[in-house]
């Protein structure tokens, strides 16, 4: 497996667990007042997984260009 193919794996699934473990905090707080901090982390985690899949999706090919000029 090629570094490439693993960053792109990783980015997937790092990705999905963050999505994943959002929605779940989400859905066991909800969007009540009382539970706030718990709907913040379910929150931060949903924005993560966006920020963090894509951004090794960026790597995995920013690292292919770095050996296709080596």
């Amino acid at each position: 497996m090629t570094t490439r193919a693993l960053l792109q794996v990783a980015a997937v699934i790092a990705f999905l667990i963050c999505l994943l473990g959002g929605v779940w905090i989400l859905f066991h707080a909800g969007f009540k007042t009382d539970k706030a901090l718990a709907t913040g982390i379910g929150l931060y985690f949903v924005g993560k997984a966006f920020f963090v899949g894509p951004m090794l999706l960026a790597a995995a090919k920013q690292l292919d260009r770095v050996h296709a000029n080596a």
